[in-house]
């Protein structure tokens, strides 16, 4: 019985140490590496060669909007930008010219050829003169609307709604008059993968409406009565291509129908053909901080690209190298 004494005793400390060792592996108290083998370094995708780079930065101009989301440029380039409870004019040398509240956070913003600015937040359309006085508002009535995209033309206005996955067509008098991209396999458009608020639309040269299915990595054309017209994809970690969830978040076009984008994750703005083939990088990922997203587009009649950088709240303008 003496020796039972000292045994158990000796044999509970023995199990609570070996059961310390065990819950130290398992939660991992020991030393872990410094590296992730399965970690996903995107680093290796940012670098640009130097002979890529088509553009360089002539500009910045600080905006003080908070969540700056949008940017339009009228026939004149005189450049508006808009974000939480602002909008701002500047003529095109960036010099400020005035400024309104608007009372909500602006999510996009275009311009019409008949001067007309309308501006688009989850549900609800301003319109103002392009001196910023308020003539009109819409209330868009769609379950779950989340307005992310505006284009404008002679007749037609369209609405990228990412909550719905679906663009609406309205005519300037607020009527409605059809939607485009829902799925219909017999006429080859596949539907909208719209996985987070980057949803970007604009118009072609010949005024065809080209649409970002960001889920797909694909741009797509369509007639203002919905039919496909043509579409292009470019999945890709390299320069050449997208990647990610949603891209690119968001698209510009020049004059020669070339596309600007901008993209999130590896953040860059880059140009391609028309038909999707990469042409340059116009500012490669470190011109950015780390995190910038929402990097919204336009273009002047100069081809100048001009860039809202929220994290920075700054207009940035980018031009060719040889000018």
């Amino acid at each position: 019985m003496k020796g039972n004494k000292i045994i158990i005793p000796i044999a509970i400390v023995l199990l609570l140490a070996i059961t310390g060792f065990m819950a130290m592996d398992f939660f991992g108290v020991f030393e872990k590496p410094n590296e992730n083998p399965y970690e996903y370094n995107l680093d290796t995708f940012k670098d640009v060669k130097p002979q890529d780079i088509s553009h360089k930065e002539i500009q910045q101009i600080f905006t003080q909007i908070e969540a700056l989301r949008a940017i339009a440029i009228d026939k004149d380039d005189y450049i508006y930008v808009s974000g939480a409870d602002k909008l701002i004019k500047y003529d095109k040398s960036g010099q400020f010219l005035h400024e309104i509240e608007t009372g909500f956070d602006a999510f996009c913003m275009a311009i019409s050829e008949q001067g007309k600015l309308y501006l688009g937040s989850r549900k609800e359309i301003q319109i103002y003169t392009l001196s910023l006085e308020l003539i009109d508002t819409w209330k868009i009535h769609a379950e779950n609307a989340i307005l992310t995209s505006l284009a404008v033309n002679e007749q037609n206005i369209y609405l990228a709604d990412a909550g719905n996955k679906i663009i609406f067509r309205y005519d300037l008098n607020g009527e409605f008059q059809n939607e485009i991209g829902r799925k219909d396999p017999s006429q080859g458009i596949d539907g909208f993968v719209i996985p987070s608020p980057y949803f970007d639309v604009a118009l072609g040269r010949d005024g065809e409406l080209w649409a970002v299915n960001s889920g797909r990595h694909q741009l797509e054309s369509y007639q203002e009565d919905g039919r496909l017209i043509s579409s292009w994809k470019k999945s890709s970690m390299g320069v050449d291509g997208f990647s990610g969830c949603c891209n690119p978040s968001h698209i510009a076009i020049l004059s020669n129908g070339s596309f600007v984008t901008s993209e999130k994750g590896i953040e860059r703005i880059k140009i391609t053909s028309p038909t999707g083939e990469f042409l340059s990088v116009v500012a490669p990922p470190k011109s950015f901080d780390l995190g910038t997203k929402g990097i919204d587009l336009a273009v002047d009649s100069k081809d100048r690209i001009l860039a809202i950088d929220p994290k920075r709240k700054q207009i940035r303008i980018f031009t060719k190298l040889e000018e």
